[in-house]
């Protein structure tokens, strides 16, 4: 059984933290969530026990005083990431389309919010990148999903930054493979998500949204999910094989083209800067590079 809401939020009413299906007008989606949150006018559905597995939306209502971010880092016991999964990205970078999707990952303490700060240690602030990514929420856990059942174990959607420090990723100095994938990806605060859970109810696949990135309002990246060389299920079914997928897990699905590294004039990320990240139908983050 799926879980009843549709537009999963975290919030604060009245002293005490709730989840929620937001309350959206016909005219509203997740994109006007954070904006109704700041001007008081958003309201919820409290959600009952477990949000990602049951799910069960109530018929009290509450006024949403703090939006915060969907999820917490105890709800999230790993983060899987996907790299070259954008056909146009893995052209600007000269690579080959993989015959798998590359898998590697990000501790669940670098789960961020979606307008929380990002702190960039000293050893990585030469070459901070940013990935807008499409990320998919896991629902009921399973292994050894069919693709034919994925879409059963999603719960829902949400927009994210890959955040990456590309000198460990990609120098051999650092690695004897040539970098650091998980270590130059996985510092705190370096996956900021929110600040809706979108079900696949509203979504399906996710297979037709608009993906834009923003640094101090200038576009970086402007894609299209339809773009994406291994899609949810087949992301779901791949990353299932032989492993449990557990509930709450998160799978960050690549980045479009348009990230520094695959810029001629590369101008990494600087203290103060200000990533924008907005998939259309999942709202926006908006983080803070803080150098530390």
């Amino acid at each position: 059984m799926s879980p009843q809401w549709s537009n999963l939020i975290r919030f604060v009413s009245g002293g005490r933290d709730y989840y929620g299906d937001a309350i959206l007008s016909s005219d509203k989606t997740a994109d006007d969530v954070v904006d109704l949150a700041k001007s008081s006018k958003l309201r919820a559905r409290v959600v009952e026990d477990d949000p990602l597995t049951v799910g069960k939306v109530s018929q009290k209502e509450l006024l949403v005083e703090t939006l915060l971010a969907p999820l917490t880092k105890a709800q999230v016991p790993v983060i899987r990431c996907i790299g070259l999964n954008y056909v146009k990205h893995i052209e600007e970078v000269g690579r080959n389309p993989p015959t798998y999707p590359p898998l590697f990952i990000k501790p669940s303490t670098s789960l961020a919010g979606y307008k929380q700060d990002v702190r960039v240690p000293k050893l990585a602030q030469k070459t901070t990148d940013y990935e807008g990514e499409l990320t998919i929420v896991i629902g009921k856990s399973a292994r050894d999903i069919p693709e034919s059942e994925a879409l059963d174990h999603v719960a829902g959607y949400v927009v994210s930054n890959d955040v990456s420090c590309r000198e460990w990723q990609k120098d051999r100095a650092f690695g004897p493979a040539g970098g650091q994938w998980c270590f130059s990806k996985g510092f705190d605060d370096w996956a900021p998500i929110g600040p809706v859970v979108v079900s696949p109810k509203v979504l399906r696949d996710a297979s037709s949204l608009n993906l834009t990135t923003m640094v101090n309002g200038e576009m970086k990246q402007h894609s299209n999910t339809s773009d994406l060389l291994f899609g949810v299920k087949k992301l779901v079914a791949f990353c299932s094989q032989g492993t449990t997928l557990e509930t709450g897990s998160l799978i960050m699905t690549g980045t479009p083209s348009g990230v520094v590294s695959g810029m001629e004039n590369q101008v990494f990320l600087k203290d103060g800067d200000v990533v924008h990240v907005k998939i259309d139908g999942l709202g926006s983050i908006s983080n803070v590079m803080k150098f530390v």
